[in-house]
Parts: structure tokens; sequence; C-alpha cells
């Protein structure tokens, strides 16, 4: 399955943990979730991936953890905050930098509509999600 099949499928997901909980839960609500709503629909997801960073060829004992990486190539940031900022865009941009991963997404459950808090990045470009 290509990524932006399985970024459809994670969308579809996503509006339906939107709409069983509704928003102003807390992010790890939703992150758990959209785990069992992901594999509910056949998608392989892991939560809390931790991500090292090489540095100028050195190894940092700190790195980040992914909320969720589905089918091994897709990054999913989940936030659940009244609206999203540049930076949360950027740490978007960040992780697939240092993964290496093509395709992301930045969920933000405290949308009044899901579809109104999905951003996609591709590449490490923003941009309005239209795989819905």
């Amino acid at each position: 399955m290509d990524e932006n099949a399985i970024g459809t499928r994670v969308i579809g997901c996503a509006i339906e943990v939107h709409r069983e909980l509704g928003p102003g839960l807390l992010e790890s609500v939703y992150q758990k979730a959209l785990s069992i709503e992901l594999a509910e629909s056949g998608l392989k997801a892991q939560q809390e991936v931790p991500v090292l960073i090489n540095y100028k060829g050195r190894q940092l004992d700190e790195g980040f953890r992914a909320d969720l990486i589905v089918e091994e190539s897709v990054i999913l940031e989940l936030k659940s905050v009244e609206s999203l900022k540049e930076v949360h865009k950027k740490q978007l941009q960040t992780y697939l930098k240092l993964t290496g991963y093509r395709l992301g997404y930045l969920l933000n459950f405290n949308a009044p509509a899901m579809r109104r808090g999905v951003l996609r990045c591709v590449n490490g470009v923003n941009e309005p999600s239209s795989t819905f």
C-alpha cells in the first residue's frame, strides 16, 4: 500500500475517533483510541516510537518519540490544542527530516470538526489535507 492510500485511511480513522470522542480530551486518549481504530482498519501502527538523532556522526542520548508511525512509512503527530501553531508544523517537518519518511500528518483532535484539524506534510512541505 502506498503512502497516500495509508494517509487516506489514517484520516478516516481520525475522523471516526473524533466523532466517537469529540474534542477536549488529552492527546494520550486520542493516541490510544486512534491506535485501536488503525488496527481495526488493518493498518499496523506503533505508538511512542523512540527516534534517535545523529548529530555530526555522533548519536545523541536524547531524541524524540513519534506519537504514531503507521505501516513504517507515515508519521503522525497528534495534538489537542486550541489551534495549531507554526511551531507544531515545524515539529512535524523536522520529524520527517530526521526519520527520512516522506509523509506525515499533524492531527489536532481539539478542532470542532476533524477535517479542520488535519495538516498533511509531504517531504517537509505543509499543505491542507485533501485526502478526505
